[in-house]
C-alpha cells in the first residue's frame, strides 16, 4: 500500500505521515528536494520531527512507482507526489495507491501568510480529503483512528460499500422532486447484480421533475416525509428493482438501498422473497418497515451495523 499525502503548507501532512509511521508501521519514501525535505518544522508543536525517520529515497516519481509496484504489500507513505503529472506516471492506475488530501481551516492557513488551497490539479483525483481543524495531536490521532487509513477497504471496497455506491449512482437517474433514491438487487451467493432501480414516475408519464407528480411538486400537499403516499405517482427505487426481475430471481436475494425502504416497499420486498435488506440512510417510517421485516424473517441492517 502506498499513501500519498497532499495539501497546503501547515495543513498537517507531515503530522499525518508521522502518525502512519509511528502508529501503523509505514515507511516514509521521498524524492529529495521535494516536500519532505522542505518541511523543517513539525506541523504541530508536539509532533515528532521527520528527522527521526529513515526514509527510502528515489530520484523520480517513476523510480518510486517501480519500487512501490515491486513491494506493494509493504506500507509506504510519501509527501512528494506534488503534481498531477507525478501521479499520472502510473500511480493512478495501481490498485495499491491511495491519494489523501489534508486540508485545514482557512484561518490557520492565512496565519502562515501562505494561503494556498488544496492543490487544485490533484483535488479531483483524491480518494479521501481529511480536514484537520485540531489544535493538538491527541484529537487528530483519534480522528485518524476512526478513518482507518491503512484498511484494505480503502483500496478495494467491501461488497456492501460497492453495492451501496451503485445505489448512489443509480439514484442520479431519479427524476423525483422529493428525494433521490437508488436500489440494487444482488444475488446473495454469487455477489452478482440482478437489477437496479431508481425512483420516478412510470414509463410513458411526465417526469416528476417536469410536474408529473402533483404530490412531489406541491409542498403544501406533501406534509411530512412519508405522508400522502397514496397520492404519489412515483415508483420507488426498490419497486423498480423488483419489477425488473420478478419473484423468481428475487427469492433469496439481497436488496441494497441508499435509503431505508418505506412500509409500502417493505411488503413487496417480503412478498417476492428477498432474504436481506441493507440500507445506508434512515427514513421517517423505519420502525414500521423493520417490524414488517422482522415478522417475515427478512434480515435488515444499516450499513456498518449488525443484522436486526
Amino acid at each position: 500500500m502506498l499513501i500519498a499525502l497532499i495539501g497546503p503548507p501547515q495543513s498537517g501532512k507531515q503530522t499525518v505521515a508521522d502518525y502512519l509511521v509511528s502508529q501503523h508501521g509505514f515507511t516514509l519514501v521521498c524524492i529529495p528536494g521535494r516536500n519532505s525535505h522542505r518541511i523543517s518544522q513539525p506541523s504541530s508543536p508536539s509532533s515528532s520531527s521527520s528527522s527521526t525517520y529513515k526514509p527510502l529515497s528515489f530520484d523520480s516519481p517513476r523510480s518510486l512507482l517501480d519500487h512501490a509496484t515491486a513491494h506493494w504489500r509493504e506500507k509506504l507513505v510519501t509527501l512528494d507526489l506534488c503534481t498531477l503529472a507525478d501521479v499520472q506516471v502510473g500511480f493512478d492506475k495501481r490498485p495499491f495507491f491511495l491519494l489523501v488530501g489534508i486540508d485545514a481551516p482557512l484561518g490557520r492557513l492565512a496565519a502562515t501568510g501562505r494561503l494556498i488551497p488544496l492543490l487544485a490539479s490533484l483535488d479531483f483525483s483524491t480518494h479521501l480529503i481529511v480536514l484537520n481543524p485540531f489544535p493538538s495531536l491527541s484529537p487528530l490521532h483519534a480522528h485518524l483512528d476512526t478513518l482507518d487509513l491503512p484498511s484494505p477497504h480503502r483500496l478495494r471496497p467491501s461488497w456492501d460499500a460497492y453495492f451501496l455506491s451503485l445505489c448512489s449512482l443509480a439514484s442520479l437517474r431519479s427524476n423525483c422532486m422529493k428525494r433521490r433514491v437508488g436500489a440494487v438487487l444482488v444475488s446473495t451467493s454469487e455477489k452478482r447484480v440482478l437489477s437496479t432501480g431508481y425512483n420516478g414516475t412510470p414509463r410513458g408519464l411526465t417526469n416528476c421533475a417536469d410536474g408529473g407528480c402533483k404530490r412531489c411538486n406541491d409542498p403544501l400537499a406533501t406534509g411530512r416525509g412519508g405522508a400522502n403516499l397514496t397520492e404519489c405517482f412515483c415508483l420507488h427505487a426498490e419497486e423498480n428493482a423488483l419489477l425488473e426481475v420478478g419473484r423468481g430471481l428475487a427469492r433469496g436475494a439481497t436488496l441494497y438501498c441508499n435509503t431505508c425502504p418505506c412500509m409500502r416497499c417493505a411488503v413487496k420486498i417480503v412478498q417476492v422473497g428477498v432474504d436481506e435488506v441493507v440500507y445506508q440512510l434512515d427514513y421517517s417510517v423505519d420502525h414500521r418497515s423493520a417490524d414488517i421485516f422482522t415478522a417475515a424473517g427478512v434480515k435488515i441492517r444499516k450499513y456498518g451495523e449488525a443484522v436486526k
